[in-house]
């Protein structure tokens, strides 16, 4: 584990609308100063404000102990763009849409570039076999259900247009810590990909490590330093919540295995294969695989 959580504060000024993202929080796809893309969430989006700081959180946790998340950053949209970029706007049921907010966003990085690569939202089960990381669907379950993602796990698939594997992309943590009220409520069922195919590998508490090995002797010092950089702004300058809610992460860290033994003994039996000898699963398929262009945010 490292000695400390570096949480680099990437802030860059958006310079482009690209297109509306699908997905509940209505983000945008932006290119930004620093010449990359980014899925940009808006303070006044539908979700809620908090939202912005869960995926921040969350995301600076979860790169720092290996998982294959969006790298985060702080997107600047000035006034200026937002008024001349008539798509920048948020749709409110029963209202007509209003302008997207300026000033200081959430950014989470595209998993390619446009130019190199392309994602997708969804593969067949024949695919699952190709990507190259699946292995992390055990660590980021760890995550969601220690964080009460009350979300399903959202995912995206990528690769660079001259290879044939795919890597998963983990996505959306705006609904961890219970979104945007921050109250811990924990459902079996939540946190976890729809789709049991990713979980065949797992046999057992071995194959949660090394992520559950290390969340469980995490010291507390490292959640403080992670949680405490998130902009201010995101959570109404509530230092007492942001505590409390540290507080709980810390506590939560030994109640990780009852909630994956929840999950594990629900009538989805999600883990087939536990207690078995540990070995990868294989599909006999290698053929180009189904696809669906991926657009969500």
């Amino acid at each position: 584990m490292k000695d400390q959580i570096e949480v680099k504060h990437v802030i860059v000024t958006a310079v482009q609308h690209v297109k509306r993202m699908r997905g509940g929080a209505q983000s945008h796809l932006m290119r930004c100063s620093n010449g990359k893309f980014y899925v940009v969430k808006f303070r006044n989006n539908p979700q809620g404000l908090k939202i912005l700081a869960n995926e921040f959180m969350f995301s600076n946790i979860a790169k720092t102990v290996g998982l294959s998340v969006p790298s985060p950053a702080i997107v600047n949209v000035n006034a200026w763009l937002v008024e001349h970029t008539p798509e920048l706007n948020i749709w409110l049921p029963l209202a007509v849409p209003v302008p997207c907010e300026s000033g200081l966003q959430y950014g989470s990085e595209y998993a390619i570039d446009p130019v190199t690569g392309r994602v997708w939202d969804w593969v067949s089960a024949e695919t699952l076999v190709n990507v190259r990381n699946r292995s992390e669907f055990a660590g980021i379950l760890v995550l969601d259900k220690w964080m009460c993602n009350l979300d399903c796990r959202q995912v995206v698939f990528w690769r660079k247009n001259v290879e044939r594997k795919y890597s998963a992309s983990f996505i959306d943590h705006g609904y961890c810590f219970g979104a945007d009220d921050w109250q811990f409520r924990d459902i079996v069922l939540r946190g976890a990909f729809p789709r049991n195919e990713v979980y065949r590998d797992i046999t057992g508490w071995g194959s949660f490590d090394p992520w559950l090995s290390e969340l469980e002797d995490l010291d507390e010092n490292l959640i403080w330093n992670a949680v405490s950089c998130t902009p201010p702004l995101w959570y109404r300058s509530n230092w007492s919540a942001l505590e409390q809610l540290t507080e709980t992460l810390i506590r939560r860290r030994g109640k990780v295995r009852e909630l994956l033994e929840q999950f594990r003994d629900s009538q989805r039996q999600p883990f087939p294969r536990w207690g078995q000898p540990q070995t990868m699963w294989r599909n006999r398929s290698d053929e180009e695989p189904r696809l669906k262009n991926a657009a969500v945010g």
